[in-house]
């Protein structure tokens, strides 16, 4: 036997589904894009390292520039209450940009080191 769903039970339903979908999708978002690219940065690094990709001295050069952006972030973060503006997003962006496009030159130039043990 098969059990029918009356129509206003599922034009309800539908709706539902409709207005809570948008919902989940933002809920699905990373609630901090940013630290979660640094660590995936950190993560490139890291595995450039173990590979032999990276020199001593290129990672060196990354690891002071990521902690240059984190201290920038903190002290942006600490002069507005514990969030970045608009504006001081974007220049976080484009940093993160320019270190990851670091991060893959350096992998991929010709210098390479021992493969981390």
């Amino acid at each position: 036997m098969r059990t029918v769903i009356p129509p206003m039970k599922t034009i309800t339903l539908l709706i539902s589904l409709l207005v809570a979908a948008p919902a989940l999708l933002l809920a699905a978002e990373p609630k901090h894009p940013i630290r979660n690219r640094e660590e995936r940065q950190q993560n490139r690094i890291a595995d450039g390292v173990k590979s032999g990709e990276l020199t001593p001295k290129e990672t060196a050069r990354l690891e002071k520039r990521e902690a240059e952006l984190r201290k920038q972030i903190k002290d942006e973060r600490a002069a507005n209450g514990g969030k970045l503006t608009p504006k001081e997003r974007a220049e976080v962006e484009k940093e993160l940009n320019g270190i990851s496009r670091q991060i893959h030159r350096q992998k991929h130039d010709d210098q390479k080191a021992p493969p981390a043990k």
